[in-house]
């Protein structure tokens, strides 16, 4: 019985861009795109690791501009598609019509979970520009299967042309994933993905598990470069979907040769599961709080898990991080009391 394929997204060079301070060259972009475009992924999402016009002081200044390195992303990819992540409220609509002046034909709309409405007219421009366009939950853990399986309809009403289930915080297991899958596979027509993270060690596993629940799409990073205990990393994922006998387009050994020779290098912090990785998926927090919350901690000499902790119990969401400093400060003053 031959099994349906499944497509890649890497984002090694967009979720990727926050375990190395979005510090991305132009260099590494044609270095890396060569290698995704030789290896036949289906797409590679290339930018900030807030979408494009994430570059910002809050959420940390990239080291080139959207344009530049979208450019050269696209100089270097033929069968792959180009895509971005648009977070709205940080990208505009001039920031996707630029993206799309750049050669990019595909945008993922990303939205917390139950806020798709500020999400709408980034959709119908992109479909007006003639792009593939996705709606992306984020933090999707956050709420029930069957409330975002109601977001996702409304996203199909839009007129995307498929939608993805984020898992932000690391935060699901197999049985969770698979569930919600087969729910959300039942509540649109349209083709679904997954996005997640490692923060528990169970990446490769979620993704296995959201493919045999339905899954059309499943995001990766070579190396498993990502922020926290990093992404679901592209080579094994690969070599997993092998050994099933699943068609995913790629050649494994040339992700594992990209991998080693231009992103190993790059990589500025372990990716293994650590405890404080393990508290952000425990408690549900945005992956990219682990560095941040590591260097603060430090800074205020606390605990790095009990700012995690108490950043759990308030329910941060992306876009709060400046309450990391309010939690370690106030850690402090505790520890002097």
């Amino acid at each position: 019985m031959t099994k349906r394929p499944v497509k890649i997204i890497d984002t090694t060079l967009r979720d990727g861009s926050h375990a190395i301070h979005y510090q991305y060259s132009v260099e590494d972009v044609k270095n890396i795109c060569k290698g995704l475009e030789e290896s036949g992924v289906y797409a590679a999402e290339v930018g900030h690791g807030a979408g494009i016009g994430g570059s910002t002081l809050q959420y940390g200044l990239a080291k080139e501009a959207d344009r530049d390195i979208l450019t050269a992303a696209a100089s270097c990819l033929k069968n792959t598609k180009l895509a971005v992540l648009l977070v709205p409220g940080l990208g505009t609509m001039d920031d996707l019509k630029a993206a799309y002046e750049c050669g990019v034909r595909l945008v993922r709309v990303a939205v917390h979970c139950t806020e798709l409405d500020v999400g709408m007219q980034h959709i119908k421009l992109g479909k007006e520009l003639g792009m593939e366009v996705a709606a992306f939950f984020m933090m999707s853990h956050m709420i029930s299967a069957e409330e975002l399986a109601e977001q996702f309809k409304i996203a199909e009403s839009y007129g995307v042309d498929f939608i993805y289930m984020a898992d932000s915080s690391g935060a699901m297991v197999p049985e969770e994933i698979t569930k919600r899958v087969k729910l959300l596979k039942e509540a649109v027509n349209v083709p679904i993905g997954v996005h997640c993270h490692n923060n528990l060690g169970l990446a490769v596993g979620n993704s296995l598990a959201a493919y045999e629940s339905g899954a059309d799409f499943v995001d990766t990073t070579l190396q498993g470069l990502g922020a926290g205990s990093g992404n679901t990393p592209t080579e094994a994922t690969v070599a997993a979907f092998n050994k099933m006998q699943v068609e995913t387009g790629c050649d494994l050994f040339k992700l594992m040769e990209a991998g080693e020779k231009y992103v190993r290098p790059l990589v500025q912090h372990s990716l293994e599961v650590t405890n404080e990785s393990i508290i952000l998926g425990y408690t549900g927090i945005y992956s990219s709080f682990y560095l941040p919350t590591i260097k603060t901690a430090k800074k205020f000499n606390v605990n790095p898990i009990d700012v995690l902790v108490e950043l759990g119990k308030r329910k941060v969401v992306g876009g709060q991080e400046d309450m990391i400093l309010d939690v370690a400060y106030e850690l402090s003053k505790r520890k002097d009391v």
